[in-house]
């Protein structure tokens, strides 16, 4: 079963929240206490092991700060 894996620049991300919403498993969230260099609440994967690497987050950032790989889910 393949799977993904989600990179973020969360310098560059500006907390939209456009990838939250377009994440059709809930993986993305914004971060409710940290900010980045710019005083931006950055996008952060609390739930990354639900990823199925449909990369629809990367595709609706305006910034491409997104970045998603397929993975093959590990055995055992």
């Amino acid at each position: 079963m393949n799977k993904g894996a989600v990179v973020i620049n969360t310098e560059r991300c500006k907390g939209c929240a456009l990838c939250v919403e377009a994440c059709p498993k809930d993986v993305l969230a914004l971060s409710p206490l940290r900010v980045n260099m710019s005083g931006y609440h950055y996008v952060e994967t609390p739930n990354a092991e639900r990823c199925i690497g449909c990369a629809s987050c990367a595709i609706v950032c305006p910034d491409a700060c997104i970045e998603v790989y397929r993975t093959k889910a590990g055995k055992g």
